[in-house]
């Protein structure tokens, strides 16, 4: 019965081409080095003693960065080459990291975290396109969600080895091995991949191509899945920007037991994730069916924060937080690049990436806003709520392609 279940789990990760495993140890490498962002909150709040209401401010910037850079490498990725913006985005980042440390007053964190986060979110909608390049059209979800586990793969040993390191050196060796981190991921992927090129298209596609993207401000669903998309980033960025705070001064959790709790997510998502993709892929469930269920298990897991006098309900959140990210992203990712014309796909994941770097903004500001005057408990009710909003929009969406499909196939038989 184990062989027969370890057979299953292991078939989910056949059928990729070798570029796609490499990009897999290049983005293991680099999350699990990546021990900056889960304490960055308590790094501005407790080392550096900014208050709530700048560290929201710093975070804005953090977003703000993140936004432009999203933009900026979809476009440059149909400019120039989404390999060039991969190497060129990783290798500074790493560089930039190592500075960081050394920059400690309100202002100069504002202006370098946003310009860190412009060169370093180049990287994201470009390793997007990289996918639709290196991995075969029935494998894209899968090839997905095979970097997203090693992105939690790494994660996981990331945070709790970062608490660690906090312990015993201080945030000083976070940016050391961050910085050096990036630069190894990136060293790897030059060495080993080949850039390819995207496929050439004819004038007469060029001009269909352009038609195609004014369309995509057109197109009802995909604009309503993308608030869905931003409301489900505000809910999971909490994990690093208000939660880390509140497990210590609700239930006086170490950096550790932070780690441990983000740790625990990585492992869950490591062995649950792709055999669920797998299974919706062989079912063909609806994808933004499975991502509007998400949104709901996230609301669910904030109200469950409402619980404050028992540490046990931190765990029973995190498991609820965890299966909601794995119904939301590989597939709120996998739709978005489906509706990408070709030959825009940079342009259209980074409108997607920047729904991302919109939450992030948000989620710093509003959740430390909401907590500076409110409180915890106001903040988990509002973001509860929201996920409930989320729920809705998920549900319009799902009606507004089943109208558009139906339509299609009458048209076709016409």
């Amino acid at each position: 019965m184990f062989k027969n279940a370890l057979r299953k789990y292991l078939s989910n990760f056949k059928g990729f081409s070798r570029e796609i495993w490499i990009l897999t140890l290049v983005t293991f490498i680099n999350r699990a080095g990546t021990m900056v962002v889960p304490f960055l909150s308590k790094y501005l709040k407790e080392d550096l003693h900014f208050s709530y209401s700048q560290v929201g401010w710093i975070m804005v910037c953090f977003g703000s960065g993140s936004m432009i850079g999203s933009w900026l490498g979809g476009k440059l990725s149909d400019k120039i080459g989404f390999y060039r913006i991969m190497i060129f985005s990783l290798l500074t980042t790493g560089l930039a990291l190592f500075v960081m440390q050394y920059i400690t007053t309100f202002t100069g964190l504002c202006l370098y975290l946003f310009l860190l986060m412009v060169i370093a979110d180049m990287f994201r909608p470009a390793m997007f396109v990289s996918l639709s390049v290196y991995a075969k059209p029935e494998n894209r979800t899968r090839a997905l969600t095979l970097v997203r586990l090693a992105i939690n793969l790494g994660f996981s040993a990331g945070p709790a080895l970062g608490g660690l390191i906090i312990m015993t050196i201080g945030y000083k060796g976070l940016f050391w091995i961050d910085g050096a981190t990036c630069i190894l991921a990136i060293l790897i992927f030059w060495m080993l991949v080949k850039e390819r090129k995207t496929n050439l298209i004819s004038k007469e596609e060029k001009q269909s191509l352009e038609a195609d993207r004014a369309s995509v401000f057109k197109d009802k669903p995909f604009w309503i899945f993308l608030i869905s998309c931003v409301i489900s980033g505000v809910l999971f960025f909490q994990l690093f920007t208000t939660i880390p705070l509140y497990h210590k001064e609700q239930f006086n959790l170490t950096e550790f037991q932070t780690g441990l709790l983000l740790t625990m997510n990585g492992l869950m998502i490591f062995f649950l994730e792709m055999p669920i993709v797998g299974y919706v892929e062989r079912n063909k469930i609806d994808k933004v069916k499975m991502v509007t269920i998400g949104c709901m298990m996230m609301a669910v897991s904030l109200f469950l924060l409402l619980v404050n006098t028992w540490v046990g309900i931190l765990v029973v959140m995190m498991v609820f937080m965890t299966f909601a990210e794995m119904f939301v992203f590989p597939f709120s990712n996998s739709f978005a690049m489906s509706r990408a014309p070709k030959g825009h796909e940079g342009r259209y994941m980074a409108i997607f990436t920047m729904s991302y770097s919109m939450a992030h903004i948000l989620s710093a500001k509003v959740g430390m806003g909401i907590i500076d005057h409110w409180g915890y408990q106001a903040n988990w009710f509002f973001m509860g709520t929201l996920g409930v909003i989320a729920f809705l929009l998920g549900i319009w969406t799902i009606k507004l392609v089943r109208k558009e499909n139906s339509e299609k196939k009458q048209e076709a038989r016409q």
